[in-house]
């Protein structure tokens, strides 16, 4: 069994691999567009969110901040701490990834797909530049 990260650098690796995944799944959702490809990018794509999520706790936990109660804190945190670039857009993805629960027919998730292939990757790889020079 895997332990949760600890440090806010192990959290950025973490992060930074499963960034990695989630543009591997992009590529091929985009090449094979089938029911279960686009259903490996909703997952990878949750998968990475919620990393980034971790890791901005991470962050604020070693600045002295928080704790937060849900990841719209979080996320209004990150924003005015500059770790985020577009508060609003990851607002959105909070949002969208209730909204478009992986319950749902993929039908109906067309649009998330889309937002997260044109938005929400560049978001996360800006996300991933900011916090990598923060601790450096």
């Amino acid at each position: 069994m895997k332990t949760l990260p600890q440090t806010c650098e192990q959290c950025l690796d973490l992060y930074s691999k499963a960034l990695e995944e989630l543009e591997l799944y992009a590529q091929r959702a985009k090449k094979l567009n089938s029911d279960e490809s686009n259903r490996e990018l909703i997952i990878n794509f949750e998968i990475t969110h919620e990393l980034a999520l971790k890791l901005m706790g991470k962050y604020f936990e070693k600045m002295g901040k928080g704790p937060f109660t849900g990841s719209r804190d979080l996320t209004a945190e990150a924003f005015h701490a500059d770790l985020i670039d577009d508060g609003k857009a990851w607002l959105d993805i909070v949002i969208d990834r209730i909204k478009y629960n992986p319950v749902y027919e993929l039908d109906a998730q067309h649009d998330f797909l889309d937002r997260i292939q044109k938005d929400y990757i560049p978001l996360l790889e800006k996300f991933e530049d900011n916090m990598s020079k923060k601790l450096n």
